[in-house]
Order: structure tokens, then sequence, then C-alpha cells
């Protein structure tokens, strides 16, 4: 097994644990998404960087901005 995150294609929760060798998830996943979100936010916001994905044939851009009170 190997140790992975990844994003639930139904509930769209992030799902941190070991995958078996016929890709299903073993016993002992564990929702991640508020710590995995956060985490992201943190690394972009901390290098001063912005990260470029596609998804579904489409360009996106995660930038972390500070909001004004």
């Amino acid at each position: 097994m190997k140790y992975v995150v990844g994003c639930s294609p139904i509930t769209s929760i992030l799902y941190a644990g070991s995958v078996r060798v016929d890709g299903t998830w073993g016993a002992n996943k564990k929702d991640v998404t508020n710590t995995a979100v956060s985490a992201v936010a943190q690394h972009l916001l901390q290098l001063n960087e912005k990260m470029q994905f596609i998804y579904k044939g489409k360009k996106y851009e995660l930038l972390i901005k500070e909001l004004n009170k």
C-alpha cells in the first residue's frame, strides 16, 4: 500500500490514508479537508506564490491575499 491524499469525487472531502494496489482506500483513511486546505494556503502565503493547475480541461489559479478588516 502507498500513502496518498485525494479528493472524493462524490463528497469533495479530502482524505489521507493508504491505498491498496487496486486503487481502493484502505481502512485507515482520514478526513483532512480543513487541515489540507489550510496547509496549502499557508504554504502559498509563506512562499508568496500562486499555484496553477488544470481541472477537467480548464486552467485555474490559487492565490492567497490578505483581506482588509
